[in-house]
Order: structure tokens, then sequence, then C-alpha cells
């Protein structure tokens, strides 16, 4: 195997998370450790989207879980059992039963995009492109009951424009990131008020981008004490920071850190705009010491491969301040990965590619490539891929992975995942 690649390094131990006060964990959406890799076999239990005059391709974009109810948000209108026997309306936005995947009376109308998820015990959070939830005016950003999905009008951001792209409550307070406001906040859970505990003042704009700055993803470390973020950005907190930063998560404020990748200066060979930013998504790994970004941007340019993360996913260790290159880079060969969920026995990875070991190839198979329609898993020690290959293949991609003490839920426009009908969600346990 060449040294461009994989490089191998040592595997490291596990941290668990604790649970905190008042219903909300110490991080909501934290990585999840699993002893091995999920079954390339889904459920047969799942919801299906169905496709619409209105919405042509529905897809999930976002899940989240409280006790034994999944929420899954994205661009649909119409949802049905798992038999396809009934038919729901649900505009962006279904609640199902996480065991038996029946539909519950759950059916806020959301008049647009849902992009991000966090819930509590009793309550939702919501973040998209939407204006109103069931005509009550709330930008971007909305917390509901989570049985009824009444809006709970004493929770307000006060968002006038712009959109929110993640959320994730941690240490009771609720990070939201987007093209809203200071692009990543600490909102206060029960008012929607600004703490001001981020204040990093996130600016600039990559050269040929479309758009203005913003965060499009980030993961907090399962100890709550560090945050990975990935977006449309040039600088954190008046230093140069290109596409990704991590910051330090103190008691009373967050802080850059010192980790940086000078290669994320350098564009990949996509000439459209809207894959300038080109990092989709970035996770932790169960235990902190490392996080997995992917992206999209097609093939690196001449003399960049093994160094820029162009439609790939790479590793980084967060004990190296300021890294060469990646632990690992894992390219698909020109096609965008947009999710990324670690759960230590695995990197999975969703979007719309054909292979993965594919660092020579180009729209084709290079030589090693290994075919993964869709989704796929990789080594996260030597970033080689796994065999686990359900097989998934879409035509835009899929934006919502995540992680639960049972499997992995996947979210995407595909129609169908391994053998087996699955329009838009499907849920793989663990074996």
């Amino acid at each position: 195997m060449s040294l461009k690649r994989v490089l191998r390094v040592a595997a490291a131990g596990v941290v668990l998370s604790a649970i905190t006060l008042d219903g909300f964990a110490a991080s909501s959406s934290a990585s999840v450790l699993h002893d091995t890799v999920v079954s390339d076999n889904p459920s047969d239990i799942t919801p299906h989207l169905v496709a619409d005059t209105t919405v042509a391709r529905p897809h999930v974009d976002a899940f989240a879980q409280s006790s034994g109810t999944m929420y899954a948000g994205g661009v649909f209108n119409t949802v049905t059992d798992a038999s396809r026997s009934q038919t729901y309306l649900r505009t962006n936005l279904v609640s199902f039963d996480a065991v038996t995947g029946a539909l519950t009376s759950f059916a806020p109308a959301i008049d647009g995009r849902v992009h991000a998820l966090a819930a509590t015990s009793d309550a939702l959070y919501v973040g998209g492109t939407f204006a109103t939830v069931d005509g009550i005016p709330r930008r971007a950003l909305v917390k509901i009951d989570s049985a009824t999905g009444t809006v709970n009008t004493a929770f307000d951001a006060h968002l006038l424009s712009g959109k929110v792209n993640d959320l994730q409550l941690v240490d009771n307070r609720l990070f939201v990131a987007g093209t809203a406001g200071k692009k990543l906040m600490a909102l206060d859970p029960i008012t929607g008020n600004n703490t001001g505990y981020v204040n990093l003042e996130i600016g600039g704009r990559l050269e040929g981008s479309n758009g203005g700055t913003s965060i499009t993803k980030f993961s907090v470390n399962v100890q709550g004490t560090q945050l990975a973020a990935v977006g449309n950005f040039t600088t954190v907190a008046g230093r140069i920071r290109h596409r990704a930063f991590l910051a330090d998560l103190g008691s009373t404020t967050a802080t850059l850190d010192p980790w940086y990748y000078n290669a994320l200066t350098r564009p990949c060979s996509a000439t459209v705009a809207a894959r300038q930013a080109y990092l989709t998504d970035v996770d932790f790994s169960p235990d902190g010491t490392y996080f997995v970004v992917v992206a999209t941007g097609y093939i690196p340019r001449p003399g960049d491969l093994g160094q820029t993360v162009c439609d790939a996913a790479a590793r980084f260790d967060v004990d190296i301040a300021t890294p060469d290159r990646p632990v690992w880079l894992n390219y698909t060969g020109g096609d965008t990965i947009y999710s990324v969920a670690v759960t230590g026995a695995a990197v999975y990875v969703q979007g719309h590619f054909d292979y993965l070991d594919n660092p020579d190839g180009t729209n084709t198979a290079g030589p090693g490539a290994v075919v993964r329609r869709g989704v796929g898993a990789i080594n996260p020690v030597s970033g080689v891929a796994l065999d686990w290959n359900p097989d998934a293949p879409a035509k835009i991609g899929g934006y919502g992975l995540y992680a639960t003490p049972q499997g992995i839920w996947f979210g995407a426009d595909s129609q169908r995942f391994g053998a087996e009908y699955h329009r838009g969600i499907a849920f793989t346990p663990l074996q």
C-alpha cells in the first residue's frame, strides 16, 4: 500500500459521556462508541419518504432521538409506514418509534428545509431555512414540544435572517451554527438568548465561493472540552483559519485552539462556487483524541495529492497542533462525501460517491479503488475502506448520519439501502 494512500497510527482509548442535570446530556450528539461495525442488512421497520409533485427527491438531512422516539428532518411532504400501506402528511419533520418504526401523531408544519435537530426529554430544537412553524414566526430556529409539536413561545433566538446548519446541546448551552447571527453561538436553551460564551469573531469568505461567511457543521467531543468546525471562513478570533478550526471550551468561554492545517488554504480542482468551501462535515472520535472531516471539491490540484482534502475523508489528531498532512486521507476520486460519523469501530461516510481508496481516480476507479456507492466505512486506524458495503446509490447524497448505542441511522435521497427499498431513511443495527 502506497504512503500517499494511508499512514498508520496507534489505536486510542475510550472515554464515555456523563449526564448532567435538567434533562440535558453533556453532549447531545457526541460520538457514540461501538465495539463492532454495524450490519449491512438494514432494519425492516423504518418509514419511507414519498416523492410527490412538490418534492421530487425527498430526503432526510438530520436525526435526533429522545428516549424511544426518533425524529427525522429534511425536505418532504409525505411519509409512509414500513409496509407502505399507510400514508401520512408530514411537512419536513416526522417522528416515529425507534424500535417499531410506528409513526406518532407529532406533525408540526415547518415551511422550509430542516438541517439540524437536537432533543431533550421534553423538547426538540429544530434548525434550518424556514420562517414559520405552524404559522408562528420563527426564523431558522425553533423549540417545540417533543410530544405535541407545539411551539415553545418562551424560546426565541430573534434571528432576522440566514439559516441554521447545525445544533448541539452541551453543558446546558445550545450551540447553534450557520449563516445567522455570529455564525457560531451558544444560546440559553430556555430563552434562546445568546449567552456570549462563544465570541470567536468568525470572518472572511473563501475566494470564488458563493454565499457569505458561515459554519457548515461542527462537532463537540464527548468530554465537552473541544469543538471542531468547518465552513466558509478565513479568520477566527483574528487568526488565519481557512475552512476548519478547533476551539477549546472552558468553564466560562470558548477560545481558539492552536490547531491549524495550513493546506486548507489551498483550493481543490472544482470551479463551481458551491464547492470552494469544500469541507462538508466533521465528527470527533468517541475518545476525543481525533476528528475526521469530509469534503466535496473534486480532485486535488497537481502536487496536492495526499495533502488537500478534496472529495475525501481525512483524520486529524488533536494533539498535533500544526500537522504536515492528515494522519490518513481516503479519496473517492472525484465525488462528494457529505456526512461522517465516527464510532471507534469505523468511520462511516455518506454522499454520492462510487469509490473509496481511490486517490488516483478521476470519476473512474484508479489502482486499488473499491466500489462503495453512496455509503462506506473506513478503518479509523489505517484509513482504508472496510469490507462493509451495503450499497446505497444516491443522486444528491446523504447529509444525515446519526449514531446511537443500537446502530447507525442514514438519511439521504436514495431509494434503496442494500437490496431493500428504503427511501430516505435506513437503520443498520449493531451485529
